[in-house]
């Protein structure tokens, strides 16, 4: 609301300067009516923000009822992450208990063809095109979800995240940016991976890296502070720093990241997984941590432990 508010009291500087005098009586009647439009529309942008953490999305094969169930399955764990900030969510084995009950928490759902204006194929006679499936869920029922999981709804302000991300396999070692071409998988994964955790993120540019004599070396070695002020200029209010390096024998990404809130640096890894996941992690352990539900548990995918090389 704080932002709402600011901009009520500059639209009303506006007004204040360019109005001609009018009667006191009007005067507040239109101030009076100007801050409950200004407010109304905050309300519902507010509204509007916060039922999107309720509503989800996966990719099913075609449109059938079968996959539609095992969609809202997915959905409902996703929602459930997204809502309460709580990462550690995943894979939880106490949601097994819910998600055969899914259906019954949707109140709506709707379908997108990924291949839509693209003529149907050869094969399309044995194999149902892929479908952006979108869930809406009922927010009480999962609050009361979330309070019989000993969690609750992370619907304060969330911190937008100034993200610096390393990427090294082999000779190659570069940081993902808004503008760089050979990070463009990287940064359309680092934004869905955003959304899916209900988060706002923001990258640096190719110019800001050089402006601030940012290298992937530097991100390793400086203080997080030398990376607020180019955090701030991309309107980031929270750092998080990411490394992935690329693993022959795992045939994965082992990943650390590092974030400062609370007063101190909180540190989590994952190792043996795709940088979507890793992104997932990365992202989805920071609200973790932003939203009071305590540190992101090193994870692997493989018997050689989470100690990264």
């Amino acid at each position: 609301m704080r932002n709402c508010g600011g901009i009520v009291m500059a639209d009303l500087h506006r007004t204040r300067r360019h109005s001609h005098p009018i009667g006191h009586g009007a005067g507040r009647a239109i101030i009076r009516t100007f801050l409950a439009a200004a407010w109304a529309w905050c309300a519902g942008t507010m509204a509007a923000a916060g039922a999107d953490l309720y509503r989800a999305k996966v990719t099913v094969t075609g449109q059938g009822e079968a996959n539609r169930i095992i969609g809202f399955a997915a959905c409902l764990e996703d929602v459930l992450i997204k809502v309460s900030g709580a990462q550690k969510l995943q894979g939880d084995r106490r949601l097994a208990a819910y998600k055969p009950k899914a259906k019954s928490l949707v109140t709506s759902f709707s379908y997108r063809d990924q291949f839509s204006g693209k003529p149907i194929r050869d094969e399309q006679g044995t194999r149902d095109r892929p479908y952006d499936l979108t869930v809406a869920f009922e927010e009480g029922k999962i609050d009361d979800i979330l309070r019989t999981l000993g969690l609750k709804p992370w619907l304060s302000h969330r911190p937008r995240l100034a993200v610096f991300v390393e990427m090294e396999q082999g000779p190659r070692n570069y940081i993902v940016t808004t503008d760089g071409a050979q990070s463009d998988l990287q940064r359309d994964a680092l934004l869905a991976a955003a959304d899916r955790r209900g988060m706002d993120i923001v990258l640096p540019s190719t110019a800001g890296l050089a402006k601030s004599n940012i290298t992937g070396e530097a991100l390793r070695t400086a203080p997080f502070p030398a990376l607020a002020p180019a955090a701030a200029e991309q309107g980031g209010e929270v750092v998080l720093v990411g490394r992935l390096v690329w693993d022959d024998r795992e045939l994965g990404w082992a990943t650390q990241w590092q974030m400062d809130w609370g007063g101190r640096t909180h540190r989590w890894q994952v190792r043996g997984v795709t940088f979507d996941e890793a992104f997932r992690r990365g992202i989805g352990g920071a609200a973790q941590v932003l939203s009071g539900n305590g540190d992101p548990v090193a994870r692997s995918s493989s018997a050689g432990g989470s100690k990264l090389h």
